[in-house]
């Protein structure tokens, strides 16, 4: 058995809801052992009344899922669009070295095999362009990548409407800490709430709004923290 978490839209004071839930794992890492996961989490899931379920992940079963990936969605910035694991992993700042700018011109995978970004030390902080991030709250870097990166797809955000709540297979709650399941759920709430263009405003607006949804775990070292889920 395993556990994983289920995200939802919720109120103003939380703007995300998890659920924990029970499902029998399918061990191995072949694509279609992942897939069988995810049936499985969403059948649990429905029977505890959370239903339907969006897997965000490229081992999702619907399009949208797999195009929201960390692999496959892209942002926009002043050198054309990138991928937003090479943005995420090329902002990171090390006791060590970093920001390794050069991996933003890299796709998704190869962003995150970079083997830089596992022996530059522990994270200090985030620098995207001219703008740095701390690492408190926890999420909150990652968080306004996301929703930056989706935003402009008004087509998508709406169908984000149709689902319950979110998933990702291969987020683990012990071991990550940012999960793009978690970020489609915060979206929708800052859509039904009429926060999202505040929210846009600045690094400043962001934090103050979403800051107590960020997890409030330790933030790893480098060593122990793991590349974004997909």
């Amino acid at each position: 058995m395993a556990k994983r978490p289920v995200f939802f839209s919720n109120g103003r004071e939380r703007l995300v809801k998890e659920e924990l839930v029970d499902f029998r794992w399918n061990p191995g890492f072949a694509p279609i052992q992942k897939k069988k996961n995810v049936s499985a989490l969403h059948e649990a899931a429905e029977k505890k009344g959370f239903s339907p379920l969006l897997e965000i992940s490229t081992k999702s079963e619907e399009t949208l899922g797999q195009r929201l990936s960390a692999f496959n969605l892209k942002i926009a910035t002043d050198i054309g669009e990138i991928s937003l694991e090479a943005a995420y992993q090329g902002s990171k700042v090390f006791a060590s070295g970093g920001p390794y700018t050069d991996i933003y011109r890299k796709d998704g995978r190869g962003a995150k095999k970079d083997i830089r970004v596992r022996t530059s030390g522990e994270l200090v902080c985030f620098k995207f362009f001219e703008d740095e991030w701390p690492l408190e709250p926890k999420t909150a870097f990652y968080d306004w990548l996301y929703i930056t990166a989706l935003e402009p797809y008004q087509e998508f955000l709406r169908r984000l409407f149709d689902y319950k709540g979110f998933t990702d297979i291969e987020f683990n709650p012990g071991k990550s800490i940012n999960c793009q399941a978690r970020a489609c759920a915060l979206l929708v709430s800052l859509l039904k709430f009429g926060l999202l263009n505040e929210a846009l405003l600045s690094q400043r607006d962001f934090i103050d709004i979403t800051s107590s949804d960020s997890v409030e775990k330790n933030h790893p070292t480098e060593s122990q923290q793991r590349n974004l889920p997909l």
